[in-house]
């Protein structure tokens, strides 16, 4: 690997699905992957195929059909695991095995309840197991930055001779502050034997806020390999935001140097809006690099600048992030072809003719029902109608107001056992009509969180609504789309049902 370039790492869906609520479907993170491709993303975590079934059916299916970057898989320092996310990964075009195991006393003490001694043993015999059976392999030592750094580099030199040519080093738990982290990792690259023939990778978790001050200090230090999320997806507070640590490193070149980055920067907007609309979690206005108002001014002194000159209060510009201004692209009378080319321009490239068809179909339906069609309004109505697996889905709805705000809503259902319809009443047409879908589902599932908003501008916007229920004491998160805030309301709810089923469907194959 290249000293002077700094490689990205994304575990969006890996780490990032881990995010509370979010359970991304096999079609949804293939999607996600191909978007990391065209983003120049180097090493794409597909997920942890010891985990469960689902997750090792992604890992596989993302190896076999997305090509244009090493495909990785985790897993712990165990035959059973390794042999799982090799076997996962057999289809790749390039092939990561990620193995971890914990390497701080506190970890080693009260989780592992192993010595250093017995941590070295095993790791020296699952790299052992592993050499030669995929095309590289990466070490993590978790909670890394907590542990006492000279078993640290003794841990990293068995890796490295063990045929490890990555050497992570995780803020497992965001602890570290920039100073002191750079510190480690220089020291990491001093005394860790063997290190030349290794990248030093880093994983920062945001827990203080300082994720990226972090990476951006190892990176000073000599780290050349940066793992995070898209959106700073995550537990917890969330990972690094890889669009963050690339747009420093390319707007701040004076200070770190001319190191190489293969990140195509614009495609930033757009992979960041397909990640919020398939994980329901919404992007904070304010966000950096991708919130809708990162390069928003309202105060006169600083639009009066920016008249004068753009480069008085942007060190960016929105166009290097793909965030340029939106324009009407399509309408009602957009032929099948037009709109097949625009899929392929925004980037849904493989797509069937027999998808292309039910795609243009909804198409021209919301057409009917808006006068003007953005791109905005295709990406929703792509993510919204990804092929997956349905246990139920909206037939018919219908909903009256009664008096003093009360309204009564039935809803058919198509379920496993066929069409079921029920009616409820409640505080609002989408009160009712959530309640009347719950009544049809027969589970105890709470509503936990519930928002609207407008995807474009106009009073024929489309409108998308993100929720959450929780059941069983896990939360899932559902999102809808319609001109028909009801409707959306009500297919977010269906759709976050729909996998509270997939769960329980894969837990039942666990068991089996």
């Amino acid at each position: 690997m290249d000293q002077n370039r700094v490689y990205f790492f994304d575990t969006t869906l890996r780490d990032g699905e881990q995010t509370p609520g979010v359970s991304l479907q096999t079609p949804e993170k293939i999607e996600i992957a191909k978007g990391l491709v065209r983003l120049g993303i180097d090493v794409i975590e597909a997920g942890f195929p010891a985990a469960s079934p689902g997750d090792f059916e992604a890992v596989q299916t993302i190896a076999r059909e997305v090509k244009g970057a090493t495909i990785c898989a985790l897993a712990r320092a165990n035959e059973k695991d390794v042999q799982k996310a090799i076997d996962a990964l057999k289809d790749a075009e390039r092939s990561r095995l990620h193995v971890f195991i914990a390497i701080s006393e506190l970890h080693m003490e009260y989780k592992l309840k192993m010595t250093r001694q017995e941590v070295l043993d095993k790791v020296k015999s699952v790299l052992a197991y592993a050499k030669g059976k995929v095309d590289e392999i990466e070490f993590s030592g978790e909670d890394a930055a907590r542990s006492d750094l000279d078993f640290a580099c003794q841990v990293f030199g068995v890796a490295i001779a063990g045929g490890a040519t990555i050497i992570n080093v995780p803020d497992t738990v965001g602890y570290m502050n920039p100073n002191e982290f750079g510190d480690k990792i220089r020291y990491i690259k001093e005394h860790t034997p063997g290190i030349e023939n290794a990248i030093i990778s880093v994983h920062c978790h945001d827990d203080l806020g300082l994720a990226n001050a972090n990476t951006l200090a190892a990176i000073k230090a000599g780290a050349r390999q940066v793992e995070g999320t898209i959106n700073g997806l995550g537990e917890r507070a969330g990972n690094v935001a890889i669009e963050e640590v690339v747009m420093a490193l390319k707007t701040r070149h004076d200070y770190f140097g001319d190191l190489q980055v293969n990140i195509d920067t614009k495609q930033f907007t757009k992979v960041s809006k397909l990640v919020s609309r398939l994980t329901g979690v919404v992007v904070p206005p304010n966000k950096p690099i991708v919130g809708s108002n990162a390069f928003a001014h309202e105060s006169g002194i600083h639009q009066h600048g920016m008249m004068s000159n753009p480069e008085t209060y942007e060190i960016m510009t929105p166009e290097s992030v793909g965030a340029e201004k939106t324009d009407l692209v399509l309408g009602k009378h957009s032929g099948r072809h037009a709109f097949a080319d625009h899929l392929a321009k925004l980037g849904f490239q493989s797509f069937t003719e027999e998808k292309i068809n039910d795609l243009f179909a909804k198409f021209k339906e919301l057409a009917d029902r808006k006068k003007q069609v953005y791109d905005d309004d295709i990406i929703a109505l792509v993510v919204d109608n990804l092929h997956h697996k349905k246990a139920f889905e909206l037939v018919a709805q219908y909903y009256k107001l009664g008096e003093k705000g009360y309204a009564y809503a039935d809803v058919r259902l198509m379920t496993p056992e066929g069409e079921k319809a029920d009616a409820a009443v409640g505080d609002g047409p989408v009160d009712a009509s959530l309640k009347a879908v719950e009544r049809v589902v027969g589970l105890p599932i709470s509503l936990k969180d519930y928002q609207i908003r407008a995807i474009t501008a106009g009073k024929d916007a489309l409108g998308e609504a993100t929720l959450k229920v929780e059941y069983n004491g896990r939360l899932y998160h559902g999102r809808g789309i319609s001109t028909d805030i009801v409707k959306s309301s009500v297919n977010a709810y269906i759709n976050a049902v729909n996998s509270v089923f997939l769960a329980m469907e894969l837990e039942q194959q666990e068991e089996e």
